[in-house]
């Protein structure tokens, strides 16, 4: 195998979904928008829970209702009650998505969802999943911490499916003041806070008149000192990063995060910050730029392993020496970091890594060599 393509291999099976994925890096996982399930739907049909949910032997709940008319589709509606999966039993109306097995198909079954006229008239109007993804987002924003909590989370997970590049382009239409209150508001769910960190950000730079207030909210956020785990920290960083561009940068090291006496959860959330930097800020922040803050990540136990894998990803080559050093420094203890070190030096093309090497093989050839297979594996996830 030539070392170009032994590169291609391991950045590619190293690189894993998590650090290419297009989606929002900091919300978390989301559920499939509701938009979404009804374009999927073969219907979508208001009905009246007609019975009492029953858990199945599946390990499913079911129950039963009577569809009185449609929302979308135009299938006939049937004269009997339709079983249809509930995750809570329903009380009264529901929105009751007809998979194509009702129309026909019988690889999937019908799903219901407690509904009211607000959940139903806003399932009606969200645009479709076919519409252009700035001009959908832009009809979400205004949904955004409804207080129906149904709504809210639908809308929320909206942004969270979608591309950053998306998200940029309807910047204009996120509610600035509410979105620092969101931010600084404990009670928020904490899985939304690190988006609207990132919201905070882009509004800043696309903004004149809200870039002072959103910028300091975010500078404050950072400062604050804590001694736990911070919800959404990774979504504050990465927005000051798209306010100051390489000045929030500067200041995210000033502050002393990527030093080895950083807390470990907060190494490993700039770890995440700086994948999105390299995807999705090369304008704002040159990749070398980014690419050198993560190899001052090299230092630490917890993500010196991650680090010299997304090094390798970036094909930056400069830290040849000190991801040769983690063999002994950090490898003795960690099969991950001699992994992620046997794999950066196959990759890399320079001398140095060859007789880097060339050398490990020398002291320790067989885990070395175990290394190198290791690395040439898919991680798992």
């Amino acid at each position: 195998m030539s070392r170009l393509a032994a590169a291609l291999l391991w950045t590619l099976a190293a690189c894993g979904a998590a650090a290419c994925a297009e989606a929002c890096p900091f919300c978390g996982a989301v559920g499939q928008p509701l938009a979404s399930r009804r374009d999927a739907a073969a219907a979508v049909a208001v009905g009246e829970a007609d019975g009492q949910a029953r858990l199945q032997a599946d390990g499913l709940m079911t129950q039963p209702f009577v569809l009185r008319q449609w929302l979308t589709g135009t299938l006939p509606l049937p004269e009997t009650p339709l079983a249809a999966r509930v995750t809570a039993p329903v009380q009264g109306t529901a929105a009751v998505f007809l998979s194509r097995r009702d129309a026909g198909d019988d690889r999937r079954a019908a799903t219901a969802l407690q509904a009211d006229e607000t959940r139903l008239g806003y399932l009606a109007a969200a645009p479709g999943v076919d519409e252009p993804a700035a001009s959908r987002l832009r009809w979400f924003a205004r949904w955004l911490e409804h207080p129906d909590p149904v709504v809210a989370a639908d809308a929320f997970a909206e942004f969270g499916q979608a591309s950053f590049e998306a998200v940029r382009e309807a910047a204009d239409a996120l509610p600035a003041a509410k979105l620092r209150a969101w931010a600084a508001d404990p009670g928020v769910d904490q899985q939304r806070r690190g988006f609207y960190g990132l919201a905070l950000g882009l509004v800043a730079a696309a903004d004149s008149a809200e870039r002072e207030a959103c910028r300091q909210l975010l500078v404050d956020l950072i400062e604050q000192p804590a001694d736990d785990f911070r919800a959404g920290f990774d979504g504050v960083l990465a927005g000051l990063l798209v306010a100051d561009g390489e000045a929030g940068l500067a200041a995210v090291r000033a502050r002393g995060l990527l030093e080895p006496s950083a807390r470990p959860v907060e190494k490993r959330q700039m770890l995440a910050v700086l994948r999105f930097a390299w995807e999705s800020l090369s304008e704002e922040i040159p990749r070398d730029r980014t690419a050198a803050a993560t190899a001052e990540l090299l230092r630490s136990p917890v993500t010196a392993a991650e680090a010299t894998v997304d090094l390798a990803r970036y094909r930056w080559w400069d830290a040849v020496d000190e991801v040769a050093a983690l063999w002994t420094e950090l490898g003795d203890d960690d099969p991950l970091v001699r992994r992620a070190v046997a794999g950066y030096l196959i990759a890399c093309p320079r001398p140095a890594a060859q007789r880097h090497a060339a050398e490990i093989r020398r002291l320790d050839p067989d885990r070395f060599e175990q290394a190198v297979q290791a690395s040439r594996l898919p991680l798992a996830r």
